[in-house]
């Protein structure tokens, strides 16, 4: 695979180039010092609050910042190559369609956890040298959490990059993508559960096909809190999986990185560079 490890460097190297990428970075980088400012303003204090706090009220940014992030970039991967008539050149080199495909995949994966460590890095040295380290520990498995679902989500940009011919369709299907992942976040379930009046185990299963919503409930865990926070569903997968939980939960975030990567190197090998 050192044709992979080669394309991988490259692609990261194109990120520091990527308006896209700047953009995400700066902006997770200054909300998430914002958020630890807030967190602790909100107790009618001044300063910066703890990991804790930080934690929690980062998690709502994490799903909308992080999935947007890894669908946008994985969009314009293949399709640009496409479109600048580059993925014929690439093809056409003593490298594999899955030397390709996995090079793009491990570099822009690369790029998005530099975003990450950057933008909840310097949140993290805020936080650590103003109030201490305690909850750290929470923190870094949301960092870690993050991760996995901007992996995701860029698995499945990628896949939409391998179907579009050209890089604004590709950019579009990610953003339509990326709002119906959003809209069947919570007022999305709520509003479904309410229409069908779905049972506890139907709202369960809605709840985990989306990966906003398991990252959302691995992210709960991992900070040591209650389900009892996200109604009766919560209560249903606490009852039900109890401490095998989170590893479900985590081989529900690993499933939507690989089925995605499969069917896009599997749509790339077909369709090659047309």
């Amino acid at each position: 695979m050192s044709g992979a490890l080669i394309l991988a460097g490259k692609e990261l190297r194109d990120a520091r180039r990527n308006r896209w990428f700047l953009l995400y970075t700066v902006g997770l980088a200054v909300l998430a010092l914002a958020f630890a400012g807030l967190g602790a303003s909100g107790l009618g204090e001044l300063g910066v609050a703890g990991f804790g706090r930080t934690t929690a009220s980062l998690i709502n940014l994490v799903m909308l910042v992080v999935p947007l992030m890894g669908l946008t970039l994985g969009a314009l991967a293949i399709a640009g190559e496409r479109e600048r008539g580059t993925l014929l050149y690439l093809l056409a080199q003593p490298v594999t369609t899955l030397e390709l495909y996995a090079g793009k995949l491990l570099g822009l994966g690369a790029s998005v956890l530099a975003a990450l460590l950057i933008g909840f890095g310097l949140s993290g040295a805020l936080v650590a040298t103003r109030v201490g380290r305690a909850d750290a520990g929470a923190y870094l498995a949301l960092v870690g959490l993050a991760f996995l679902l901007g992996l995701a989500c860029l698995s499945l940009g990628l896949l939409l990059s391998t179907l579009a011919r050209r890089s604004s369709s590709a950019v579009g299907l990610a953003v339509f993508v990326w709002l119906g992942l959003v809209f069947l976040g919570d007022l999305g379930v709520m509003g479904t559960a309410l229409v069908l009046r779905l049972g506890v185990n139907e709202l369960t299963a809605l709840a985990l096909v989306n990966p906003l919503q398991v990252f959302k409930v691995a992210a709960v865990l991992a900070a040591g809190g209650s389900l009892e926070v996200l109604g009766p569903a919560g209560l249903y997968l606490t009852r039900t999986y109890g401490a095998g939980l989170l590893p479900l939960l985590l081989a529900l975030l690993a499933a939507w990185t690989a089925l995605p990567a499969l069917g896009g190197y599997l749509v790339l090998r077909r369709r090659g560079a047309l």
